[in-house]
This record gives C-alpha cells, structure tokens and sequence, in this order.
C-alpha cells in the first residue's frame, strides 16, 4: 500500500475521478479550502470519493464561493472494505457523532441503527451520521465510505442477518473471560458484525432471540460498566486486532 501524506489537505469529492480531470467546487468546499485552511492556486489537495482511490490534485481556481481543482495522479488505489457491520442502538446526538466517527477510523463497512426493547433514543438524524462518516474518513485517510442504513426494529435486524456473519454480541451478562481467546476460537471465514445494546441492556427475550440464532458470539467487554460509545471502540478494536484487517486477515 502507498505510503500515507499526512501533510497534504484532504478533500471528499462525489464525482468520477481521473488523471487530466478538471472538478469544480462547491460553496462549502470552496469556503473550507480557500477561507478555512487558505490555500492559494497552486496548493496540493488530495481528493477521494469512496470508489476510484485517492487522486492528487492542485488548486486551478481559487474562490471564496466557488474554486476548481486539476487532478494529477493517482496517489493510492482503492481498496476492499473490511466487511464488518456495526449494529447499536441510538444514543444521544454528541455521543452518536462520536460513535460514528470512531467507527470509521475503525474500519467499519456498514452503520446500522437498531431500536431495542430499552432504546431511550428512538429518532435518529442520518444525514448527521453520513455526513460524519464522510468527516472522518476524509480527516483519516479513509478510501471507502462506511453504508448508513436507516433504523430497524431489533427482531428486523435479526431476521435481515446473512447466516454466515458471525454476530459479536457484547452482553454484559456473559460469563467473564478473556475476549481475545473467544474470538481467536470463533475465527471464521466470513463476514462480521458486532452488535452493542442501550445502556439499559437488552431485554430477556433479545437475549434469548441473540443466543438462539446460531452463529453468535457472546462476549464480555471487562469487569467495568462502559459506555455504549466507549464499548463501540473497545469491542471493534478487539475485532480488528483478532478477526479483522489489523491481524491481516482482512483487506
């Protein structure tokens, strides 16, 4: 993989990406290049778009309230997304931007809001979460866009789940052991998905409905009461170091 430019100023585009091309910015685009960071014509900017990699591109027009870029080259090519989901349920509006944040600098391929017997957050805003995935994936060189799905009903979520995606189920009434040794035992070949409850906990019958399913993996994140936002991290960097792309067996 190229070498990451932690230096040069990064840029979400939505539209087709290649050498020679000449892409127009819009109003918001255009205020934070040339009025928040003040570039002038001529300054570098990398751009990506969630399909075609990462493109390096310099300023050809420079406007407050409309600029314009000229792609050069290719700096990385595009590549696969862990498959891995990220079920949970709704938090407050500062909590849920960061969840969501975290999530993508965690390499999370699909976002999916479940209402659950004990969700105190039922409506959830998600342009807000899919303009923060494309927040953090363009401050942390991110090249693929984490899906946003609208919210569904807990027993909706289940019934929609492939069969061969191990579902990660952090319950803080699992038996208490090491996670890093029940997820190197489960090691599948397949997808994942690892799914958090509200701070209230799931009810009985979403437990029982979770263990019954087949394919469940059913963990404890410590001795310690976490936050839904806090657990989010804490059970995805558990993934990726032991089934996911940080122990090399995902892209």
């Amino acid at each position: 993989m190229a070498r990451y430019d932690f230096r040069t100023p990064r840029l979400h585009l939505d539209a087709p990406l290649h050498s020679g091309a000449e892409v127009a910015l819009d109003r918001d685009q255009s205020n934070y290049l040339f009025n928040v960071l003040r570039l002038p014509e001529g300054a570098s900017v990398l751009l990506f778009n969630g399909r075609d990699g990462e493109w390096r591109s310099s300023v050809s027009k420079a406007g407050k309230r409309g600029g314009a870029l000229h792609i050069a080259e290719q700096a990385r090519a595009q590549t696969a997304a862990t498959d891995l989901h990220l079920l949970f349920a709704p938090l407050k509006h500062a909590r849920l931007d960061y969840l969501v944040q975290k999530a993508v600098e965690m390499g999370v391929s699909r976002i999916q809001p479940v209402i659950t017997q004990h969700t105190q957050v039922t409506r959830v805003n998600v342009e807000r979460m899919r303009a923060n995935v494309v927040e953090a994936a363009q401050q942390c060189g991110v090249l693929s866009l984490a899906d946003v799905d609208e919210p569904v009903r807990f027993a909706e979520m289940l019934e929609g789940l492939e069969p061969t995606r191990l579902l990660v189920f952090c319950d803080e009434d699992a038996e208490m052991r090491d996670p890093i040794e029940a997820l190197a035992q489960a090691r599948p070949a397949g997808p994942l998905a690892v799914l958090l409850g509200p701070e209230g906990g799931f009810s009985e019958a979403e437990r029982e409905a979770l263990v019954n399913r087949g394919h469940v993996l059913r963990v404890s994140l410590g001795p310690r009461i976490l936050r839904a936002d806090t657990a989010a991290v804490a059970a995805l960097a558990l993934v990726q170091a032991v089934l996911g792309d940080w122990a090399g067996s995902g892209v």
